[in-house]
């Protein structure tokens, strides 16, 4: 049989074996017992003990927890006590994330309705809505949620808010033709689908699925088996922590060898100078340095309205190549508005968005705005109207149907007070008749009929129009056709309006009354309106190297039309709709999915399968939406974004980044704020790499070379300890640098750090190391202690950091301005904590004992201090080289052209 959509009502019914009687009570017992209750699978969920100990299963933990144990062997139990927590604090993360996943699962089983009206027995009974069966025959009216998937029987101006399903702003009004068996969930006007909401008129359904089967059932299915992709920064955090692990044990085990095998010397030495390098290679602040720039960066993004449910996406919107978008209620407000008007005397614009009844209507034509015109279809639109709009908490709502709601908020703007008017009949608006039509009665005794409906419809029914002077004049049947479809080209929906010609003092009224000689009044283009803020955002990205895609349930034509107005997309752009994806492979779409900004009718799994696709060339993709249409696309996006105030709670729940004031624009200032973040990571690594080098590299060449160790293991430690509760903070602060939203989106697949630092890291480690064994060895010759020249080597180690961090403020410009002294406080706070830190360790005698230190004079803090400062001119030099071999790469093109 054809799906239900495609079948006959008949077909429909013969196939579930019931007539609309409905069925007998142990029918749908027996059919309940053989397919089960109509709900979501409660998932079973793991034991919080085996969730919470998954979390330490990953490279950077193991590294964190090797740190741990060599500094528990090395007797340094504050800092080992510090590096296990940073492990426990991000396993307690890792466990509020898991739940994430169940939540939004919770969240789409609490869309099911939980009872509905069945025919049972040949009675309408109300049933708990986990009872119904297929077979089953229910009932809906206005307010009522749906309770499963159901073909109509019968329908009475049936309209249906299915905005969540299909992202759909206007209700789907329903009939009972059958449509193609191609159609999309949106199209298929003839299903009611479990989870959305009546709210308008009345039908009668065989229920075709139930549980699982439903499309909410397998919305919950692709939740449930779409994994969250691991994002940029986690992937090249375990390659990077992998990389440097391994190196840091193969070098070791040479230490060792060639200590033992070159120098003979003896394992009670060369094993506590091993450990000496290892906690000097660890670079065990380098988890808590990426936990806390998130923090801080979560914090800042907090106050631009944008909640971060999960650290690692705050660095992966700075890495953003491609965002994809939802079209109601992200781009748009989900607020119909009335745009413009065309009367047959003039064409006014109206002003205002959305329904606050705030605005001007204002004409093209030297004519006033309260030309009567204008008036006279105003009125129409107003008196065929059930609609009102209400204000709640500083925010316009409206009650009944969209479109009609903007009709209203329209009379209200252009003045036209029909509250005297006295309402005599009525013929609803029906899908078959695409009209709705009112006999009303003035204050001045005065009735007439009023048509509201689809243009065609109304223009039908009309012989006439009114001219600039009140008098009739035949219609203009092919200027308003023209009129229409120019309206229609731009994404507009276009409702006409007409009244009768004569006044008629009786109280009845049928279709045949205004099936013709109508006076055509006029037209309104309805649509819902970009957000302002939007407009410029999608410009500020496309500005950053970030394309826009605009993925929709909505019409091709309503959906180009409002990304031509955005700039998305250009007039005549390809449009891929959801059936033009399903007939495609993945390789196919994946070829075609980065050329395509726009995409209609599109389905949850369509959604899904374009995100896919973009990931598979090698894009980094942010999927934003706001209904659970959108929430398995969302989990699969490397960056999912959530609309908080009209969000559902399924889709929040599957987000990584919930926007607070459903601002699009805000996406901006993360992507922003996420580059600033990735610039701060960068520049810490930067840091941390050549200082925790240099530490390494001191201890490994006096073993290799074979002079006296210049520092002590507890001394590095030492260094290790206050250059991470003090200078490797102070990175994670660092504005924006200038330019940051004009440059591309990094590569994906790029790692923390370009391939064109290394020469820096190699530079930087080179010039403090040689200082620090160079004063060392400085200090010895003059007839220094062992403990006088150690200390002087960590002074020296320290200062040379704390030059070098002033260069790290700014990546590849120069450090040589005044910029670098300001701009940041932390960097002035952790320099200052640094040097207290450190005479302490210089001159407090209960510190010598500990760590084999011993007072300093001024010549040697002298003496350090410049050497510090030559090593903070001589790595600028070395990024000057930087930059002038990056303008020649750049120039070489042009000077070489193919």
């Amino acid at each position: 049989m054809a799906p239900p959509y495609a079948a006959t009502v008949a077909e429909v019914l013969d196939a579930h074996d019931v007539d609309e009687g409905g069925l007998s009570v142990e029918d749908a017992a027996h059919r309940l017992e053989e397919d089960g209750p109509n709900g979501l699978p409660a998932e079973r969920r793991p034991h919080p003990v085996m969730t919470f100990l998954k979390q330490f299963h990953d490279v950077l933990i193991y590294v964190l927890l090797a740190s741990a144990i060599i500094t528990f062997v090395v007797g340094d139990w504050i800092d080992a006590v510090v590096v296990l927590a940073v492990t426990v604090i991000n396993a307690v993360v890792g466990l509020v994330q898991a739940g994430r996943s169940q939540r939004a699962l919770d969240g789409i089983r609490a869309m099911l309705s939980l009872t509905a009206t069945a025919r049972r027995g040949g009675r309408w009974v109300t049933v708990e809505a986990a009872d119904l069966v297929a077979g089953d025959v229910i009932r809906v009216e206005p307010g009522d949620k749906v309770p499963a998937d159901a073909r109509l029987i019968d329908a009475h101006t049936l309209q249906v808010d299915e905005s969540a399903l299909t992202g759909e702003s206007v209700p789907s009004d329903k009939r009972l033709d059958a449509v193609s068996r191609t159609s999309g969930v949106g199209d298929r006007v003839d299903m009611l689908f479990s989870g959305t909401h009546v709210t308008a008129g009345t039908g009668t359904a065989v229920v075709t699925a139930t549980g699982l089967d439903t499309e909410i059932g397998r919305i919950h299915a692709l939740v449930t088996g779409t994994a969250s992709t691991t994002t940029p920064l986690t992937r090249q955090l375990a390659t990077f922590s992998m990389r440097i692990t391994l190196l840091i044990l193969a070098v070791a085990a040479g230490m060792l060898a060639i200590g033992r095998l070159v120098h003979d010397r003896d394992l009670a030495e060369l094993v506590p100078a091993t450990i000496s390098f290892a906690v000097a290679a660890v670079p065990e602040g380098l988890p808590a340095l990426v936990t806390i720039t998130l923090a801080l960066g979560v914090r800042q993004m907090a106050s631009h309205n944008a909640i971060v449910r999960k650290l690692t996406a705050v660095e992966t919107l700075g890495s953003v190549t491609t965002i994809c978008t939802d079209k109601t209620g992200t781009l748009t407000r989900n607020e119909m508005t009335v745009r413009t008007v065309v009367t047959p005397v003039s064409t006014f614009d109206v002003s205002g968005l959305g329904y606050a009844p705030h605005g001007d209507v204002t004409t093209r034509s030297s004519a006033h705005s309260s030309d009567t015109s204008l008036l006279a279809v105003v009125e129409a639109f107003a008196l065929c109207n059930d609609a009102h709009v209400i204000e709640s908490d500083g925010a316009w709502n409206v009650v009944g149907d969209p479109t009609e709601g903007a009709l209203t908020v329209l009379a209200v703007k252009a003045k036209v007070d029909t509250h005297g008017a006295t309402r005599l009949a009525v013929v609803p608006f029906s899908a078959e008749s695409k009209s709705m039509a009112v006999r009303s009665r003035s204050l001045d005794d005065r009735t007439h009929m009023f048509l509201k409906g689809a243009p065609r419809v109304v223009l039908d029914a009309c012989s006439h129009e009114v001219d600039g002077d009140g008098r009739l004049r035949p219609i203009d049947r092919a200027g308003w056709t023209a009129t229409v479809d120019d309206l229609s080209s731009r994404g507009l929906r276009v409702l006409a309006a007409a009244r009768s010609a004569e006044t008629a003092p009786t109280a009845t009224l049928v279709e045949g009354d205004y099936a013709s000689g109508m006076v055509f009044l006029g037209v309104a283009g309805i649509v819902d309106p970009p957000r302002a803020e939007a407009v410029d955002a999608v410009a500020t990205m496309h500005g950053a190297g970030a394309r826009v895609k605009m993925i929709t349930g909505d019409h091709p034509g309503t959906a180009l039309a409002i990304a031509t107005e955005m700039g998305i997309a250009a007039a005549g752009a390809p449009v891929l709709t959801g059936s033009d994806v399903e007939g495609m492979t993945d390789a196919e779409l994946a070829d075609r999915a980065p050329g395509v900004d726009v995409y209609a009718r599109t389905s949850p799994e369509h959604k899904l399968r374009i995100v896919a696709a973009l990931q598979s060339r090698g894009e980094t993709v942010a999927m934003t939406g706001d209904g659970v249409n959108d929430a398995p696309a969302l989990r699969r996006a490397d960056v999912g974004v959530a609309m908080g105030i009209k969000g559902t709670e399924t889709t929040k729940e599957a987000a990584d980044i919930v926007l607070a004031d459903d601002d699009f624009a805000t996406i901006g200032h993360a992507i922003e704020e996420g580059r600033r973040i990735r610039d701060n990571l960068q520049k810490s690594v930067l840091f941390l790499l050549p200082t925790t080098s240099a530490q390494a590299l001191v201890v490994l060449l006096a073993v290799l070379v074979g002079f006296t160790l210049p520092l002590q293991a507890t001394q590095i430690l030492w260094v290790n300890l206050i250059t991470a509760v003090t200078l490797s903070l102070a990175l994670a602060t660092e504005p924006a640098e200038p330019g940051i939203m004009a440059r591309p989106p990094t590569k994906p697949g790029r790692g923390i750090l370009d391939r064109s630092f290394i020469g820096r890291i190699v530079w930087v480690s080179a010039l403090i190391t040689a200082a620090t064994i160079g004063v060392f060895f400085f200090e010895t010759g003059r007839g220094a202690s062992a403990a006088e020249a150690q200390t002087t080597a960590v002074t020296m180690l320290t200062l040379g950091q704390l030059a070098f961090l002033f260069s790290c403020r700014f990546l590849r410009a120069s450090s040589l301005r005044p910029a670098v002294l300001r701009g940041n406080r932390a960097v002035w706070v952790s320099a200052g904590v640094l040097v207290t830190l450190q005479l302490v360790f210089v001159y407090a005698p209960f510190m010598h004992p500990w760590f084999h230190s011993a007072p300093l004079g001024a010549r040697e803090w002298a003496s350090t201090a410049a050497i510090a400062a030559l090593i903070f001119l001589l790595t600028e030099a070395g990024k000057a080289l930087e930059r002038a071999r990056h303008r020649s790469r750049q120039l070489r093109p042009s000077a070489h052209p193919s």
